[in-house]
């Protein structure tokens, strides 16, 4: 797929990390906007492992790595969850000489190699003169490094864990806000059956958005957060209490998955890494709930309460989008090409106190954005504030500003 001549010029677009419910919704804006207003879009497959392993030869298929995108594609797909143009977690930046493609095997024989030169190249291969990544901080970080590279990138920022800085709400959050609810609601039957606790460990690597906005609506009575190193005699205490009150004796907490015991570090199901450094978190919610069950004697007049436990994980974010995370991929997809047509670059298309906006795209690399404990976390009784709190506030409450 060498580089073709169109009127005002080619988009590339491209999905990187974890699938969320609206990603497709967000392909569909940007590509029926982009052909109505006259420029060619092609679909980079498989984030930027689409433009790690191009091959720069016109005889060569490249169909595996990168398609031209038509409104018909785009519309049967926009409606559904997931990614048609399919993600990965790789980082052109810092690639293993494994994973160097067997065309470039001979000029990078490091350890670790930036491919980044490459993926320029098979940029311009391409035709490509604009980029919009929809990604995480992992995914984006490359995008800034494209920019300063030179290159016009314009993002969008996607994550269940609605962690990218600079913005108050990223794609998937809302899906995965409303079935953690929805899942939530559902365990409880069989919790109250059998007068145990629930445990549910939800997604959450450094910040605990996934698990405060569930709990603050009411469908868990605590939750830990990567935020705050929690003391599990604490938590202990707190569900037998909630227990206790409860006509239907179960009590419900909700764990992040980066969430860490006092004095503990984060839990990782295995030692290995992905191609941005992060073992794979898993096993918190197992450690919680076996802890509850051995403690709960202390606590309970010397009884025991068993424990129900259950990864939440990919259940929420599976399926279509909700309202939500089908209108603001809309939008902000929209809201790239707007900038595009300005001649606009290097910016971050967010949501800020309600409003849509963009920021500047090394936010993403230059800040942090975590859960503030001490405004919206009482680490006394394990669950979300609300003092004082909502006046102003943006639809999902919690923002890093």
């Amino acid at each position: 797929m060498p580089a073709a001549q169109h009127a005002r010029g080619t988009i590339g677009i491209l999905t990187g990390g974890g699938d969320v419910p609206g990603l497709n919704p967000a392909i569909r804006a940007v590509t029926i906007r982009a052909l109505a207003e006259g420029y060619r879009v092609i679909g980079i497959r498989r984030g930027w492992a689409g433009l790690v392993n191009l091959v720069r030869d016109p005889q060569a298929d490249n169909s595996e790595h990168a398609q031209v995108l038509t409104s018909e594609v785009v519309a049967r797909a926009g409606r559904t969850g997931g990614t048609f143009l399919h993600s990965s977690r790789t980082n052109p930046m810092s690639v293993r000489k494994e994973d160097v493609p067997p065309h470039l095997a001979d000029r990078y024989t490091g350890k670790v190699n930036d491919l980044i030169p490459e993926v320029l190249q098979n940029l311009d291969f391409l035709g490509i003169d604009h980029l919009i990544p929809i990604g995480g901080d992992d995914t984006l970080s490359v995008a800034v490094r494209l920019y300063r590279e030179g290159f016009k990138v314009v993002a969008i920022p996607k994550t269940m864990d609605n962690d990218v800085p600079g913005t108050d709400y990223c794609i998937g959050f809302s899906t995965c806000v409303t079935r953690t609810i929805e899942m939530t609601n559902r365990l409880r039957t069989s919790a109250g059956s059998h007068e145990r606790f629930l445990v549910l460990e939800v997604f959450g690597r450094y910040a605990g958005f996934t698990a405060m906005l569930p709990t603050m609506a009411g469908s868990a009575n605590r939750c830990v957060i990567p935020e705050h190193r929690f003391d599990i005699e604490q938590l202990t205490e707190l569900l037998v209490e909630d227990r206790n009150r409860n006509p239907s004796r179960y009590a419900i907490a909700l764990v992040s998955e980066g969430a860490m015991f006092r004095g503990g570090e984060m839990v990782f199901s295995d030692q290995a890494t992905d191609a941005f450094g992060h073992a794979k978190l898993g096993g918190i919610g197992d450690l919680v709930s076996a802890h509850l069950q051995q403690l709960s004697p202390k606590f309970n007049k010397g009884r025991t309460v068993n424990t129900i436990t259950q990864k939440l994980g990919y259940l929420v974010r599976g399926g279509d989008p909700d309202a939500i995370d089908s209108i603001v991929p809309m939008a902000f997809g929209n809201l790239a090409l707007d900038l595009i047509m300005k001649g606009v670059h290097g910016r971050l298309v967010v949501l800020r106190n309600g409003r849509y906006d963009n920021v500047p795209l090394d936010v993403i690399t230059s800040s942090k954005k975590l859960v503030n404990v001490e405004r919206f976390y009482s680490t006394e009784r394990l669950r979300p504030h609300y003092h004082n709190i909502f006046e102003m506030a943006p639809l999902f409450i919690m923002t890093s500003d």
